[in-house]
């Protein structure tokens, strides 16, 4: 399959950042440590199996041994290095870091295996968005909150753009590291952006 070196970076790279910001989720909601624990996996892991599912495969969380390993590394350097404080974490740079790089290299992943699969327009765009934002709604869910993408600023359309870009690429054959990169690049300035500006899409006012 082609790309697949890209595709594992990007996914191991998505994991790393997923994991801390479910990690801190979990912190924030006063999550004892099994919580955290799995708050953090689900948030690594959720919307990969999702993707496999949807692309017919056994989840890649349950035959290879990085996903796991990688999110018991996070985990663990997190809680060594004090990686979290209880006030306001969605407004600490770290977790805005963390999570814009989660779900922009879930966006390439799920985008990627898509147009590989040989997915049209839609198939692709709806891909890459469950892979960049399903880990974070069943993690949300399970803290009984809305989830965040419904609500946050600008946030599940950056998988959109991401997934959009690499269909213009890979219909124009430049899907190599770098035009990858350049996607991952400018969809991570974009994504810091709305968060600095307070980008919003336009809310339906029932008054």
């Amino acid at each position: 399959m082609p790309h697949v070196d890209l595709i594992v970076a990007a996914d191991i790279l998505g994991i790393i950042a997923f994991a801390l910001s479910g990690f801190l989720v979990g912190v924030r909601n006063n999550l004892d440590l099994l919580g955290v624990i799995i708050s953090a996996s689900l948030t690594a892991l959720g919307g990969g199996v999702v993707r496999d599912v949807i692309l017919d495969r056994t989840p890649f969380a349950f035959n290879e041994y990085y996903p796991a390993i990688t999110v018991i590394v996070t985990i663990a350097i997190a809680f060594i290095f004090r990686l979290y404080h209880r006030e306001q974490i969605e407004r600490q740079w770290l977790f805005v870091i963390s999570d814009t790089i989660g779900l922009v290299a879930f966006s390439i992943t799920g985008a990627l295996l898509a147009i590989d699969a040989g997915y049209n327009f839609f198939g692709v765009i709806i891909l890459s968005f469950l892979t960049a934002v399903g880990g974070g709604v069943l993690r949300d869910t399970m803290i009984n909150q809305v989830p965040s993408v419904l609500i946050s600023d600008f946030y599940g359309s950056i998988a959109l753009i991401v997934s959009m870009l690499l269909l213009i690429l890979a219909s124009l054959g430049w899907t190599g590291t770098l035009a990858v990169a350049a996607v991952a690049g400018f969809a991570v300035i974009v994504r810091l952006l709305a968060y600095i500006k307070q980008w919003h899409l336009p809310k339906l006012n029932t008054d």
